[in-house]
């Protein structure tokens, strides 16, 4: 009952959001945000990243954790070395006011080790959706930041080997 709850509330939710077209961010600086992980730690984000990439996988509906999901098994199965973190980011008055609600919904269905790797952004979840694009919301999206912030990779036409295999060139070449 309570997850069904849950789930009709997201959707109420996200349908309440403004559309931004999708843009490539390539080459620009990341914007400084704060999130939390589900562990209940503070972020600001990219700043207190410390490693020379960090890779972020966006989602900003509920459906997006398919797409995350097979990244993370891409990046698994061909043991791509860095920091991954997932970043759940809604817009709008609702989700903040309900964050609680929505954060204990995905402790439910995410193990407690992998807690600190995901951290949500409600307050500036508006500031990142216009940034990156929310054209094909279920689509992550995929960015790699150097250990400046800048923007050293980034995709969101949903998962593909061949953009996997960009993302690890990437990594490989920037070293």
């Amino acid at each position: 009952m309570q997850r069904s709850i849950l789930i009709l509330l997201i959707a109420f939710l996200t349908g309440c959001s403004t559309n931004y077209v999708n843009q490539n961010i390539t080459g620009k600086k990341f914007p400084s945000i704060s999130g939390q992980t589900l562990e209940q730690q503070k972020l600001k984000i990219p700043e207190d990243f410390n490693d020379k990439f960090t890779l972020l996988l966006v989602g900003y509906k509920q459906n997006s954790q398919f797409d995350i999901d097979r990244w993370l098994i891409g990046l698994d199965m061909t043991n791509t070395q860095v920091p991954v973190y997932e970043l759940p980011t809604i817009q709008g008055l609702f989700p903040k006011m309900f964050s609680t609600i929505i954060d204990n919904g995905m402790r439910a269905g995410i193990p407690k080790p992998l807690w600190k790797g995901v951290v949500t952004v409600y307050q500036d979840g508006e500031k990142v959706q216009a940034f990156t694009g929310n054209t094909n919301p279920n689509n992550a999206r995929v960015i790699l930041l150097d250990d400046d912030g800048t923007i050293v990779y980034f995709y969101d036409d949903g998962f593909s080997v061949d953009a996997l295999n960009q993302l690890r060139h990437t990594l490989m070449t920037s070293n």
